[in-house]
């Protein structure tokens, strides 16, 4: 298997690829149904909790097929992120701009302060 950094775009291309052939099933690509995709996600997040309660750090780090269904649910989390900036019209450079702004925000923030003011 060769080796693979997609970017955003590519993730985005290949999502819309991947709705194309199931748009019958999956019905309109409509903004308010990226709300329904959120909700998926956070299902998908809920399958990686449950090998991290399940599995443990260690496993995921050390045995490659605790590691192989961590990482495939992980993508699954991945997939439903790109179909909600699609169905949204947030393109990888709008995307990327934020990102990168809020990267140098954190850069430049105290979380210890902020925790304790809290």
């Amino acid at each position: 298997m060769s080796e693979k950094n997609l970017t955003i775009s590519e993730m985005q291309k290949m999502q819309l690829e991947l709705y194309e052939r199931n748009k019958d099933k999956w019905g309109d690509r409509e903004p308010q149904y990226a709300k329904n995709h959120i909700l998926y996600m956070i299902e998908e997040i809920g399958e990686c909790i449950s090998i991290i309660k399940k599995k443990g750090i260690n496993e995921i780090m050390e045995n490659q097929d605790v590691r192989n269904r961590f990482v495939e649910e992980m993508t699954d989390v991945q997939m439903y992120y790109m179909e909600v900036l699609n169905r949204l019209n947030i393109s990888s450079e709008e995307f990327s701009n934020a990102y990168i702004q809020k990267h140098n925000t954190n850069m430049n923030r105290d979380y210890e302060r902020e925790n304790k003011e809290k």
